[in-house]
């Protein structure tokens, strides 16, 4: 029920569910996924580092990579040098596993750390995407879509960000996985964009306090990388 709730957008009702979840419901990964998308990282990063440390104390080897794997996005979007170290022991411990998914959330979580940088983006989540899509896991497309997002929001680049966002409006329009429509929301907030239409989605937080704090990252990013930043 928290997935679910989660993946249509309604984090009131996912926030509500995961005290009752526990180490089989995966809580703290549950929890995780419900702040980033608020840009909440801090209270993000300490629930993914919790789901770390609850996989080891359980022996659970594939669920504490997959733990550090959602760490790493979490940091690439707030601190990117810490990223670096949280991306390194993410691919270590995925190293002896098969976890194609999770390897691939790994390298899209490469995107977000480099975004703004001329580390090939770009090109890099175009073969991405096509690993992507032969793998068959659509839903790694709205991420990757808001990774390409905030790479282009941070440059400046409006036109490469117009059809990033376009795609991402497609991804989570139709099919198994739209009703990941909060994605798009976020790359409109991060651009300091109106949403087109009214959003579906519900927030912890207003929709205000969750637009400001995606566009004051894409500022802080900018500062970062002693880029202009976009108004």
């Amino acid at each position: 029920m928290a997935n679910l709730a989660r993946i249509r957008g309604d984090f009131p009702t996912a926030l509500a569910a995961v005290p009752g979840l526990g180490w089989k419901g995966r809580h703290y990964r549950v929890l995780g996924d419900v702040h980033w998308p608020h840009a909440d990282f801090d209270n993000a990063i300490t629930a993914f580092e919790h789901a770390r440390a609850e996989a080891e104390h359980h022996g659970a080897a594939g669920e504490r990579a997959i733990a550090q794997t959602r760490l790493a996005p979490a940091t690439a979007f707030a601190d990117p040098e810490r990223a670096d170290d949280e991306l390194a022991l993410a691919h270590q411990l995925l190293e002896p596993l098969d976890q194609r998914a999770t390897t691939l959330l790994a390298q899209v979580a490469g995107l977000i750390r480099d975004a703004g940088t001329d580390h090939d983006v770009t090109g890099r989540a175009t073969l991405l995407r096509t690993h992507i899509d032969v793998a068959g896991l659509a839903w790694l497309t709205p991420l990757l879509e808001t990774a390409l997002a905030f790479h282009h929001a941070v440059q400046a680049a409006h036109d490469d960000l117009t059809t990033a966002i376009g795609r991402l409006r497609e991804a989570t329009s139709t099919g198994d996985y739209a009703y990941y429509a909060y994605y798009a929301d976020i790359a409109h907030f991060m651009a300091a964009r109106p949403l087109p239409m009214p959003s579906t989605t519900t927030w912890l937080d207003t929709a205000d306090a969750v637009r400001n704090r995606w566009h004051n990252l894409v500022t802080a990013r900018q500062h970062h990388l002693n880029r202009p930043t976009s108004g």
